[in-house]
């Protein structure tokens, strides 16, 4: 009798492990997950040796040989160039949309040509529609503001539409030609060899992205949900994303939410137990509200290029990019990245801070159900820090602190698990 051929992507087989189901829209907890990961571009592969190091002590101090994950390479970016003549080879993504869940990290994406960003294709082809962005401060970390500390917001940015849908057209174009001529058939004026985007907002993107975030919030005790918005200017897609927010909440949560005006004229200012406010900031408000209002604050839900100018904006108040993690996720796959990019000037040279990649790690562990692996992460990760035992980047602006290279802090949180 033939032998059952061994699952493979890539031409590399799949190791001994579950694969993650999703009932609902949520992943089913497994006990020893298959994971595809991803190293990325630049100072990728030494981040990512440390995060897994630290992710795979902890999930052994939390369970011992019971639970964990199971690894499985996959490729992108510069190495998937090098192996496969694609920076995105098709098993790679057949792998993850198997799997369920990947975590990778920064990929090189050119600026202003060449190929298209690998991270936005990922999040399309996958429609992984809320880009997820937790922001808070740890402590002893140096900071520009004075009371980082304030800010604790977890932002939703929806990842599939607006400018980022990458409905572009050359100056000069034969297809700019054609969208000019339509639209100046529409009135608009328009100057010639004028490059021309367009912005698309959808209702039921817009719904479901409003959603997640009012679920997010009624789960995690957060009593604030903030649509972000330019609609004073872009009436029929920002508008209309906000219109379509508050119109998701009261139609499917009106029984746990409530809005500004009646926070004011029925319950004098204070959100009552057992209710989220759903309010909304233009959003140039919104940058000044997050730096002289952040206990204001908890969560925001908004359109994609706002949401990727206010996840950057937050990250520099309680540290930068280096202590920021994001994942993006769909209702049936997730992808856990870096929010950085890839640091080509320190790559190799032992010297990148993995904070991104292992607090994004912290969120894969929470999504898949690894509670207690991801608490003893933190904890460690906030011991490491008090302590004053840090990478190069924060050791700058930390008085009597310790630098320490890649490696060595990702032993040092080991350590401290």
């Amino acid at each position: 009798m033939a032998s059952k051929r061994k699952l493979e992507f890539n031409g590399k087989p799949v190791p001994e492990g579950e694969m993650i189901r999703y009932q609902d829209g949520r992943p089913v907890p497994v006990k020893r997950p298959i994971v595809p990961f991803i190293e990325g571009d630049g100072i990728g592969p030494e981040i990512w040796a440390a995060t897994r190091k630290i992710v795979d002590a902890a999930c052994q101090a939390a369970y011992g040989d019971e639970r964990g994950i199971v690894w499985y390479e996959i490729f992108a970016g510069g190495k998937g160039e090098k192996l496969f003549s694609d920076p995105l080879p098709k098993g790679s993504l057949k792998a993850i949309k198997h799997f369920g869940v990947a975590i990778k990290g920064p990929l090189t994406t050119p600026t202003g040509g060449g190929l298209r960003s690998i991270n936005v294709r990922l999040r399309q082809l996958l429609d992984l529609y809320q880009c997820v962005r937790p922001v808070r401060y740890f402590d002893g970390v140096p900071s520009v503001v004075h009371n980082p500390q304030d800010l604790d917001v977890v932002i939703f940015r929806e990842n599939t539409e607006d400018v980022y849908a990458g409905i572009e057209y050359r100056a000069g174009s034969r297809a700019a030609g054609r969208v000019a001529r339509a639209l100046r058939k529409e009135g608009v004026k328009l100057r010639s060899r004028t490059g021309i985007g367009i912005k698309v907002i959808s209702r039921a993107a817009s719904r479901r992205l409003v959603r997640a975030a009012i679920q997010f919030a009624l789960e995690n005790n957060r009593k604030v949900v903030t649509l972000v918005h330019k609609g004073n200017i872009q009436k029929f897609t920002e508008g209309a994303f906000l219109g379509w927010g508050m119109e998701l909440a009261q139609e499917e949560f009106a029984s746990v939410t409530i809005t500004e005006d009646q926070l004011w004229s029925d319950y004098g200012g204070v959100i009552p137990d057992g209710k989220i406010l759903i309010n909304s900031r233009i959003a140039d408000a919104m940058f000044y509200e997050v730096l002289v209002k952040p206990k204001t604050l908890s969560v925001i839900a908004t359109t994609n290029l706002n949401g990727d100018y206010l996840s950057d904006a937050c990250a520099a108040q309680v540290g930068g990019l280096g202590m920021a993690p994001g994942a993006n996720i769909g209702d049936g796959c997730a992808i856990f990245e870096a929010t950085h990019g890839t640091a080509g000037d320190i790559a190799g040279k032992n010297m990148a801070n993995p904070g991104s990649l292992l607090l994004s790690a912290v969120m894969l562990l929470r999504h898949i159900g690894f509670g207690e692996a991801a608490d003893r992460v933190v904890g460690a990760l906030e011991k490491t820090i008090v302590d004053r035992t840090v990478t190069g980047d924060l050791a700058r602006g930390m008085a009597d602190s310790q630098e320490l290279g890649t490696d060595a802090f990702g032993e040092a949180v080991v350590a401290n698990l």
